[in-house]
Formats: structure tokens, C-alpha cells, sequence
């Protein structure tokens, strides 16, 4: 549950609808209860959520009485000063006929691969969220920095016409705290008319703003030639990776690639500490490599694939490299080359 400014608390019939909001994201949920008496009350989110979740688990008394929501347990008994429940603004607690099921796991396995890449940069807004792509049998998410940019599609059942929105990293992020729950799928449902997603999964609403303004042209960024492709075990390439982040640290985090005759060279330099270079063995086509990235860049992607084999695909110094899982021919990961002054 995402911890917002406030919770409205609502007890209607045999259950209490909690919802919270801010100008990003809105969170709705049904909870089953015996209620006793109906009412609504308005109480700070974040007290009153590090106060249930020390509570031991179980049952819970809550009463509104004079501006103030008491609650009592096992041993313990407070109150909070509530607010007026008239000022908390409307919020979506249900979904239209007209949503699409997203597979959970195959649209979480999406996210992870995708948020890492969201830029932090607030003065290029449309960067700092993941691009949607629904086209009619398929889902494209993207996210770039920049500097770098991730890639992953998976596929839907049915037919739907193409649309693209941008939704915010923050978001995203709380989709992806719901992946133990039991549903096989999230509900997703676009409002054009608020300029809102909203997401469904068991008895829990999450609304979304879209992201305003255009998103790069990523397809045009793709290289379509290729002059080296090397294939590489993962681990060994993390391990090398590693090694030359000790060094690269001191060195604005760059590294340096050089693959010919079968090994490719990772290696770093730094005036502070000294050099190193590791060699991992490798499956190389094509035309010999040198070019530097940003280690961390790696790392990430790295950390992220899950295949124990990684193919790098290559068109010259100064393009951006095509990094791909062999296990997952739905992910791709371009990293941008540092350019060296010398």
C-alpha cells in the first residue's frame, strides 16, 4: 500500500474502503470487517500506518468519536487526531467494463526490467516514467536515461488497437510491492478523459496521472547493422565488471572493452589506485572491439538478466551497444559508449 499524505476510512455494511491520494497516484481497497455502525474519518497516513503495522496480528477495534479515530488490540489502545473527511477528494474505487488483463508475472518480470533505465531528471519529465506501448497482440515497455535504454515486450490475448501513454516510475513501483498476491492477473484501464491509468489487482485500485509531452524516438536509436557480436557467460562478465569497478570509481566509472581472438578485456585505470585488466573467454563474430561504458551501466543490466549467457551486439565505437539475454529474445538493453578525450 503506498503511504500518502492521508487515509480516508470509510466502514460501510461488512467492510472498509481505505483510500489514499496525492497528485501522482491514488490507492483504493476494500478490507473485510464487521462493522458495527457506518462512518468516515480522515487520519494521517503514515502514523496510522506504523501503527497497525506493529500491532501483533490480531483483530483490530476502530471507532470515530469527537474528531478522533480510536484504535485497540491485544495491549495496546490510542487515538489519532482526525481531519475533516468532506475536504478528501474523489477517488476511482472500482474499474469499467473496458479494462485489459495484464499476465501479473509476465507484466512484473516487464517492470523490473524496465524501471532501472527511468531517469532521475525532472526537467525532461517524459523520461522519468516507462513508455506503454499496446499494439494488438503485444505490450512494449521502455524506459530511458539517456544514456542508456531498456527494452521488453511481452504478449496479450485478444486484439486491441495501438495506444501509448507514459506512466510515473512511482507508480510502477508499487505495482510491482503486489506481486505476492494470489491473482494471476493485474487489470489495467485507460481514461482519456482525466488523463489516468487505472490498475486493479484483487480489491486494491491504483490510479496514475500520464506522464505529459513526447518520448524519444527510441526505434530511430536502435542500430540496424551489426559489425561484432560477442557471446559471453554472465557471471564471468559480472565478476570482470566488478573487478575493474574497484579501479573505474576513481576514474569518472569507465571501463574499457576489447574483444579479439576469443577474450575480451575489461579493464580500468585510475591515477588514485593503479590498473587492471581481466580477460573472460568468449564466442566472437566480426570485427574487433574497443569501447568504454559507464560500469555501473553494465552492472545494472548485469543484475537484471536473467540468463546465464549474454550476447553484445556492436556497430562501432561511437553507436550504442545492443546487450541481450540469449534466454530472452523479448529484452533488449542498449547502453550508450563513453567517449574518451585523448
Amino acid at each position: 500500500m503506498p503511504i500518502l499524505a492521508n487515509f480516508y476510512i470509510e466502514a460501510s455494511k461488512n467492510s472498509i474502503l481505505i483510500q489514499s491520494t496525492n497528485l501522482e497516484i491514488s490507492f483504493s481497497s476494500h478490507l473485510g470487517a464487521k462493522v458495527d455502525q457506518e462512518g468516515k474519518i480522515t487520519v494521517p497516513a503514515r502514523t496510522l500506518f506504523d501503527i497497525i503495522s506493529n500491532l501483533p496480528n490480531e483483530t483490530i477495534a476502530i471507532s470515530s468519536e469527537k474528531e478522533q479515530l480510536k484504535i485497540i488490540s491485544q495491549g495496546f489502545q490510542g487515538s489519532l487526531a482526525a481531519l475533516d473527511s468532506t475536504d478528501f477528494p474523489p477517488v476511482p474505487s472500482s474499474l469499467g467494463k473496458e479494462g485489459i488483463k495484464l499476465p501479473k508475472d509476465k507484466f512484473l518480470e516487464a517492470l523490473s526490467l524496465t524501471l532501472f533505465a527511468v531517469s532521475q531528471d525532472e526537467t525532461r519529465p517524459a523520461l522519468t516514467g516507462v513508455l506503454f506501448i499496446f499494439r494488438q497482440k503485444e505490450v512494449v515497455l521502455v524506459a530511458t536515461d539517456g544514456f542508456r535504454l531498456s527494452q521488453k515486450k511481452f504478449l496479450l490475448s485478444g486484439n486491441r488497437p495501438e495506444r501509448k501513454f507514459i506512466l510515473p516510475k512511482g507508480i510502477l513501483t508499487e505495482l510491482t510491492r503486489l506481486s505476492d498476491l494470489e491473482e494471476e492477473a493485474i487489470d489495467l484501464e485507460f481514461n482519456g478523459a482525466d488523463n489516468q491509468v487505472v490498475f486493479g489487482i484483487g480489491s486494491t485500485i491504483l490510479t496514475s496521472r500520464i506522464i505529459g509531452g513526447e518520448f524519444p524516438n527510441f526505434e530511430k536509436i536502435i542500430p540496424s547493422t551489426t559489425t561484432s557480436k560477442i557471446l559471453v557467460d554472465k557471471e564471468e562478465m559480472a565478476r570482470a565488471v566488478k573487478l575493474a569497478s574497484v579501479f573505474a570509481r576513481d576514474s569518472a566509472n569507465i571501463v574499457k572493452l576489447k574483444a579479439a581472438k576469443g577474450a575480451l578485456g575489461i579493464n580500468a585505470e585510475s591515477a588514485k589506485s593503479g590498473t587492471e585488466e581481466t580477460k573472460v573467454e568468449i564466442k566472437h563474430e566480426g570485427e574487433e572491439v574497443e569501447v568504454s561504458y559507464n560500469y555501473r551501466f553494465l552492472e545494472e543490466f548485469l543484475n537484471n538478466a536473467k540468463g546465464d549467457e549474454i550476447e553484445m551486439n556492436f556497430s562501432g565505437s561511437s553507436s550504442p551497444g545492443v546487450f541481450k539475454d540469449t534466454d530472452d529474445k523479448d529484452f533488449l538493453h542498449l547502453i550508450m559508449p563513453v567517449k574518451i578525450q585523448g
